[in-house]
């Protein structure tokens, strides 16, 4: 994902996530809300309990490319999806599996 589509500030970090719209699994805490921009931006956190910061950022990496696969890029929502340990203990294709779920739960609820 290019800087335009993500969530960077930690003030739209608590906007977002005081909101309270969430969903979530052992893997993934996906929170969500829809923005005014007409884009989709995501921001990605991840604890510092998964590892160091090699690790971090390898895992960061790869729950972007998830989301540029798996989300719809003209949607006007803005994610925060925070990584729970679970993630490490699982392949890329299982945990974006699960990630695959879990926007499809938000879709769902966003239709009603």
């Amino acid at each position: 994902m290019d800087k335009l589509h993500r969530v960077r500030k930690n003030e739209e970090f608590q906007t977002i996530i005081k909101d309270r719209k969430s969903v979530a699994n052992a893997k993934f805490v996906v929170y969500y809300k829809k923005n005014e921009l007409s884009l989709l931006r995501v921001g990605v956190s991840v604890s510092k309990k998964l590892g160091k910061a090699v690790i971090r950022n390898k895992v960061k990496r790869q729950v972007r490319m998830m989301a540029r696969e798996l989300f719809d890029q003209n949607q006007s929502m803005d994610y925060i999806i925070i990584v729970r340990n679970k993630f490490l203990e699982d392949t890329y294709q299982g945990n974006k599996e699960d990630l695959l779920f879990l926007y499809n739960k938000i879709n769902r609820r966003m239709d009603k």
